[in-house]
């Protein structure tokens, strides 16, 4: 019986069967990099550099492109290099290395989203209280422990789950995961990491009613608000992070949770980039559309550094005709 010991890497499946669809699905990888990348890092300079986002709202914010950012750098990048370059092989060493970053890093994300949540409610349904609870060293402390549960999370997963006995073959789906990995285990002893996804998916349900529990007494209190101006400014709040949430929740539960019986090779693909792939693109979309402060910030950053390429490019002219 071979155990984990003797597999020195793993095969991924491929996207694409020709090399016309493989250099596609690198062209459009790509393309979702570069928009993750865009988005995310002018998410992040923007509220590092504009004094007017210094707010707990616009600090999670950051924390949260940080991890998007993290999270299609885990498997994205291996993804288009097997298709570009017609392989499928990772190394033993580097599929660990893919589940603990993603689920450090997916899990940090779940934290973050709940933890805002709790921002969002404060900040309307009980407004005088918020600088108190919510103060710079509180959302530092709430910051670092949705980054540390992550790290936590990550690292008992991926010890329990790569000190299994492997014997099912080397063959994975399109990016490494946790529950491929147990289906090439051999041993009764899955049943251990089984029982801590199960203990996971427990304490996601808790955090989740949480959420949820948030968004009905923000609801409650701004159906309530008497002013039409001021129940758009409430909902315009709320409804990005809600929709956040919805698209994380909804493709993250399909994939841990689906029957066997719904599974097949397309519709794992789709769900497998829907939960991996697409909520880092779409995530800064969905916050900048409802957002005047951030989008003003955004244009702002974009103009000053537009016009500072301008003024450089100038001056190397004037600077050539002089020496000329």
């Amino acid at each position: 019986m071979s155990n984990s010991s003797s597999i020195t890497h793993f095969l991924l499946l491929p996207f694409a069967d020709t090399r016309e669809l493989q250099l596609w699905h690198f062209w459009l990888f790509l393309g979702i990099s570069l928009a993750a990348l865009l988005g995310n890092g002018l998410i992040i300079t923007s509220t590092a550099c504009d004094q007017r986002l210094h707010t707990p709202m616009y600090f999670f914010l950051l924390n949260l492109s940080l991890l998007d950012l993290g999270c299609i750098s885990t498997t994205v990048p291996k993804s288009m290099v097997n298709s570009l370059w017609d392989t499928r092989d990772i190394s033993y060493t580097a599929c660990a290395a893919q589940i603990f970053f993603f689920s450090f890093l997916f899990s940090a994300e779940y934290s973050l989203l709940t933890i805002m949540s709790y921002d969002r409610y404060v900040a309307i349904c009980k407004p005088l209280h918020y600088g108190s609870l919510l103060g710079s060293r509180a959302c530092v402390h709430m910051a670092a422990a949705a980054w540390g549960t992550g790290f936590l999370y990550a690292l008992l997963h991926t010890a329990n789950t790569f000190s299994l006995p492997l014997c099912g073959g080397n063959a994975l789906e399109q990016f490494c995961e946790i529950p491929h990995i147990l289906k090439l285990s051999c041993s009764h002893s899955y049943l251990r990491e089984v029982g801590l996804l199960v203990l996971s998916c427990l304490l996601a349900l808790g955090c989740f009613v949480f959420i949820v529990g948030s968004y009905v007494q923000i609801f409650r209190a701004v159906l309530s608000v008497p002013s039409e101006q001021g129940r758009h400014k409430a909902f315009s709040m709320c409804l990005p992070h809600l929709a956040v949430v919805s698209l994380f929740v909804s493709t993250g539960t399909f994939v841990y949770l689906k029957p066997s019986s719904f599974s097949s090779p397309s519709l794992d693909l789709v769900v497998s980039v829907l939960y991996s792939v697409v909520p880092p693109v779409v995530n800064p979309l969905i916050y900048s559309l409802r957002n005047q402060e951030l989008k003003d910030a955004v244009r702002k950053l974009v103009t000053g550094c537009v016009s500072a390429a301008i003024h450089c490019l100038l001056s190397s002219a004037k600077g050539s005709q002089c020496r000329s």
